[in-house]
C-alpha cells in the first residue's frame, strides 16, 4: 500500500511539471521563433557510444530522456546521452532552419525533439535533414495511429513518439451526482445531451460543464477530430464548405449562449480563474491539463476521466499536442541511435522501464499501447477517485483518427476563434466563416 501511495504522489508532482511542456509552453512556442540559437554541435568529437539530442523542458521532455538513457545504459553499459536544452520548441526549428538554408547540417545533433504538428513541414522543405526510420525494429501497431501519421511523410517513417496529447474530459462526478448524473451519464453522449446536462448543472451548481480559452480556441479542431475530420482537404483551408465545422461552431455558439460553456479571454483566465478558479464542473483538453485541475486541492477525488461526446454519440477521441524525437542527417552513428530510439521510446525492451519512469519523473504519458499496461500506469490517482487515469489515457489515445494536418494548425485556430466570437457579437456564421477562411487562405499563399 505504502509503495501505491509514494508512486501516486511521485506522479502528481511530475504531471504539474508537464503543463508548460504541452500545453502553452507548445502553443506559445509556435507562436514566434526564439532569438537564442541553439548550440552547434560537433558529432566527430563523439565517442561510438554517445548520441547527442536537442530537447527542451527540464521538467518534462528532459527527465524523459535521462529515463531512456538509464534504460539504454542496461543493454550498452557505455552509452551516454548528450543532452543540449533548448529554451523552446522554436529553438529546434531555428536550427534546423539555419542549416537547410545553408545546406550545411554539420552543425546539428544526431537526434532533435520536434513538435508533431510542424515536422511535416520540415521533412517537405529540408529532406537532406533526415534519416528514416524505416529499418529500425519498432512494431508501429503497437502505438496510436494518429500520433505516429504526424512522422510519417510519404510512407516513410521519420519519428519516434515521445509523448501523449489524448484529449481527457474530466468531470466534476460529484456535482453530476448532486444533478442526478453519473459519469457513464456523460460517456458516450451527443453534444445536444452534453448541452442539456450542461444546462441543468450550471442552474443547479452555477458551474459551467466546460471552459475554453477564447483566444487560443482548441475546442473547434478536438470536437472536429473526434467526428475523423479536418479543417484542411487536400492540402488547402476547408471552412465554409465544411458542414461537420459547421455543425460543430453552431454547437459552440449554442454551448455559450446557454452558460454551458465559459470562454476565458486568454490562456490565464482559462486556467487560474475557470479551472483553478473552481467555476468548471467539467474541463476538456490534451492530458496535460490534468496538473491545473489538481491544484484545487479541496477537490481531491471529486473528478474522473472519460471520452468526449461526439455529433452522433459515439464516444469521442481526440489529441491535442505532443512532440517526437527524429535522427538528423548529421548522426554518423544512424544503427546507434535507431537502436537507442527502439529499445526504449520505440516499445523495445527498456520501453516499460523508460516510460515507467519518464512518467513518475516528468509526467509523460506514452502513446506506446504495450508500454502503458504497466503496473505504474495501472495505479490508481487518488485525485480521481483512484481511477487509473493513465492506462485510461493511453487506451484512448488508440483510438483517435487520423485527420489532415497542415503547417498553419495555429494560423486556422486563430481564425477559427475570432470567427467564433464574432458570431457572439452578432455576426452571421456563413459571412463569419467566409472571412476566416479568407484570412487563414491568404496566409497560406504567403
Amino acid at each position: 500500500m505504502m509503495k501505491k501511495k509514494v508512486v501516486s504522489v511521485l506522479l502528481a508532482s511530475a504531471m504539474v511539471a508537464s503543463l508548460a511542456a504541452c500545453g502553452t509552453g507548445e502553443g506559445s512556442a509556435s507562436k514566434g521563433s526564439s532569438e537564442k540559437k541553439a548550440k552547434k554541435v560537433d558529432v566527430t568529437k563523439e565517442d561510438k557510444n554517445t548520441l547527442s539530442v536537442y530537447a527542451w523542458d527540464k521538467n518534462f521532455n528532459i527527465p524523459a530522456l535521462k529515463a531512456a538513457e538509464k534504460a539504454y545504459q542496461k543493454k550498452n553499459p557505455k552509452f551516454k546521452l548528450n543532452i543540449i536544452e533548448q529554451s523552446q520548441s522554436s529553438d529546434v526549428e531555428t536550427a534546423i532552419t539555419t542549416a537547410g538554408s545553408a545546406g550545411d547540417f554539420s552543425t546539428l545533433p544526431d537526434i532533435v525533439l520536434f513538435q508533431d504538428h510542424y515536422i511535416q513541414k520540415y521533412v517537405t522543405d529540408y529532406p537532406k535533414a533526415w534519416i528514416n526510420v524505416d529499418d529500425a525494429d519498432i512494431d508501429w501497431k503497437d502505438f496510436g495511429e494518429e500520433k505516429v501519421s504526424y512522422s510519417t511523410i510519404k510512407g516513410k517513417h521519420y519519428g519516434v513518439p515521445v509523448d501523449n496529447g489524448t484529449v481527457v474530459f474530466a468531470y466534476r462526478v460529484d456535482l453530476l451526482e448532486k444533478c442526478g448524473y453519473t459519469l457513464d451519464d456523460v460517456t458516450g453522449i451527443t453534444w445536444d445531451k452534453f448541452i442539456e446536462i450542461g444546462e441543468k448543472v450550471h442552474k443547479e451548481t452555477g458551474k459551467y460543464l466546460l471552459s475554453m480559452d477564447g483566444d487560443g480556441n482548441d475546442l473547434p479542431y478536438m470536437m472536429l477530430q473526434a467526428e475523423g475530420a479536418s479543417q484542411f482537404k487536400d492540402g488547402k483551408a476547408y471552412i465554409t464548405d465544411n458542414k461537420k465545422l459547421v455543425e460543430v461552431i453552431n454547437k459552440i455558439v449554442e454551448m455559450k449562449k446557454k452558460d454551458v460553456l465559459y470562454l476565458a479571454n486568454d490562456w490565464s483566465d482559462y486556467t487560474d480563474q475557470t479551472i483553478i478558479g473552481d467555476k468548471v464542473a467539467g474541463v476538456m483538453n490534451g492530458n496535460w491539463i490534468i496538473p491545473t485541475i489538481e491544484q484545487v486541492k479541496e477537490n481531491e477525488g471529486k473528478w474522473e476521466i472519460t471520452s468526449m461526446p461526439t455529433l452522433s454519440g459515439e464516444e469521442g477521441y481526440a489529441s491535442n499536442g505532443g512532440s517526437s524525437l527524429y535522427i538528423t542527417s548529421n548522426c554518423r552513428k544512424a544503427d546507434l541511435a535507431k537502436d537507442f530510439l527502439a529499445y526504449t521510446f520505440g516499445g523495445g525492451e527498456g520501453s516499460q522501464d523508460t516510460y515507467d519512469n519518464a512518467l513518475k519523473d516528468g509526467g509523460v504519458i506514452t502513446t506506446c499501447i504495450s508500454a502503458g499496461k504497466s503496473e505504474v500506469y495501472n495505479e490508481g490517482v487518488k485525485y480521481f477517485k483512484d481511477q487509473a487515469i493513465y492506462s485510461k489515457i493511453v487506451e484512448m489515445g488508440s483510438h483517435v483518427k487520423v485527420v489532415e494536418q497542415s503547417d498553419f494548425h495555429y494560423t486556422c485556430r486563430e481564425q477559427i476563434a475570432a470567427a467564433i466570437q464574432n458570431i457572439l457579437n452578432g455576426t452571421d456564421t456563413k459571412t463569419a466563416l467566409k472571412d476566416a477562411e479568407k484570412q487563414l487562405k491568404f496566409s497560406m499563399e504567403k
